[in-house]
C-alpha cells in the first residue's frame, strides 16, 4: 500500500486545489438544503475546506485510506469531521450511509479499481435528488507519463517495479454510458489547466508526491531512487520546453463530471 505525504502533496497547494474549486460551483447553491456533504479521498483536506466554504452549516465528512493524509488534515481542520476508510474495499464503502445530499470526490477515484462498480455505489450513498461531484486526472497522454512508463519498463526495473498501470479511469465515453444506466441526470468535461512551474524540478516535485510515489517506495534505497528519478528527469528536461523566464508550462487535463441520483 502506498504510504503518503500530506507535506509533499500540498507543495502545489494552489494548483492542486484549483479543480475542486471549480468542481464545487456546480454543486447545488447553499440555501440551507444541503446538510450532509462526503468527501472522498480528502487527502490533506484542502478539497474539505472548498467544501466548508462552499456550505457552511453543514455537517462535512472527508474520508481517505491514508492515516498521514487524515492526520494532516484533522490538524488543519479541526472544525470537519475526518475518517479512514478504504473505498477501493466494497465492504468499507457500502457501510457508509446512504443520506448524503452530496458526494465529492477530487482526483481519488483514479487510484480505486473496478469503475464500473465504484460509481453506481457512490451514487448509492445519496439521498434521492442528491448529487454526485468527481475530478479524476486524465493526462496519460502527456509526456511525463509516456516518460514514466518508458523507464518503468527498461529491463532495469522489470523485476523491481511495478509494471502494470496503478491508474484505474475509464474513458468519457464509458463513463457516459455508465451514468447515463444510473442517474437521473449528468454533465461531463474536460479541462486543461496550464500550469507554471518555476523549472522542470518542480515537475519531478509535483510528481512525488502523487504519480511517481509507488514507483519510488518500491526502490531499496536512496541511490537507486536518484538514478530512477535521474533517467525521468533527463527526458522531461527535453519534453517540456523552458519560457523566456526559465519557466515551464504543465499542461494538466482533468476530466469532471457532476451525476443526480
Amino acid at each position: 500500500m502506498v504510504v503518503w505525504d500530506s507535506e509533499q502533496y500540498l507543495r502545489f497547494k494552489n494548483e492542486r486545489t484549483q479543480p475542486s474549486r471549480d468542481l464545487a460551483m456546480q454543486l447545488p447553491p447553499d440555501y440551507g438544503t444541503v446538510k450532509r456533504v462526503l468527501d472522498i479521498g480528502c487527502g490533506p483536506g484542502n478539497s474539505t475546506a472548498v467544501l466548508r466554504e462552499r456550505y457552511p452549516q453543514a455537517e462535512i465528512l472527508g474520508i481517505d485510506n491514508s492515516p498521514e493524509m487524515i492526520e494532516a488534515a484533522l490538524k488543519a481542520h479541526p472544525d470537519i469531521d475526518f475518517a479512514l476508510c478504504d473505498v477501493s474495499n466494497p465492504e468499507e464503502l457500502g457501510r457508509l450511509p446512504g443520506d448524503f445530499d452530496v458526494v465529492f470526490s477530487n482526483a481519488c477515484i483514479q487510484w480505486v479499481p473496478n469503475h464500473a462498480q465504484l460509481i453506481p455505489e457512490l451514487l448509492a450513498r445519496l439521498k434521492q435528488g442528491g448529487m454526485l461531484a468527481v475530478q479524476t486526472p486524465m493526462n496519460y497522454e502527456e509526456p511525463i507519463h509516456r516518460i514514466i512508463a518508458e523507464v518503468v519498463h527498461l529491463p532495469d526495473y522489470a523485476d523491481r517495479l511495478p509494471q502494470q498501470r496503478e491508474f484505474y479511469n475509464l474513458t468519457p465515453p464509458d463513463y457516459w454510458e455508465l451514468l447515463r444506466n444510473h442517474a437521473a441526470h449528468f454533465r461531463m468535461w474536460k479541462t486543461a489547466y496550464m500550469h507554471t512551474l518555476p523549472s522542470h524540478e518542480a515537475i519531478m516535485d509535483w510528481y512525488r508526491g502523487t504519480g511517481l510515489r509507488p514507483y519510488l517506495q518500491a526502490l531499496p534505497d536512496d541511490e537507486s531512487r536518484a538514478i530512477f528519478e535521474a533517467r525521468i528527469f533527463a527526458q522531461v528536461c527535453e519534453a517540456y520546453p523552458t519560457q523566456s523566464d526559465g519557466s515551464v508550462i504543465f499542461p494538466f487535463p482533468r476530466f469532471f463530471f457532476t451525476a443526480v441520483r
